[in-house]
């Protein structure tokens, strides 16, 4: 199976564990110089816009299971996945 990034972008990810949409895919971690996809990138909604971070999760390339015309469905727990990223700029 081949997929361009620009088709995978357009993609909204579901976790089969519990039916929860997590988002659309954003960026994708590759390994150079081989081009192995490791994981996919996707933002999720922030718990409290005014505190300054946001998480994503990281979702490994291992954990998806189907991709679809339309979704991604992985198996992983959202909780497991989740990183926290610092907001650029100012707190304000």
């Amino acid at each position: 199976m081949s997929c361009k990034f620009t088709e995978l972008h357009c993609k909204e990810v579901i976790c089969i564990s519990d039916g929860r949409r997590l988002g659309f895919v954003t960026d994708a971690i590759v390994k150079l110089p081989e081009g192995r996809v490791l994981s996919i990138l996707v933002p999720a909604a922030p718990r409290f816009p005014q505190i300054g971070r946001r998480d994503e999760f990281l979702i490994p390339w291992e954990c998806i299971r189907k991709i679809g015309p339309d979704i991604i469905l992985v198996d992983i727990k959202p909780d497991q996945c989740r990183i926290s990223r610092p907001r650029l700029g100012f707190p304000f």
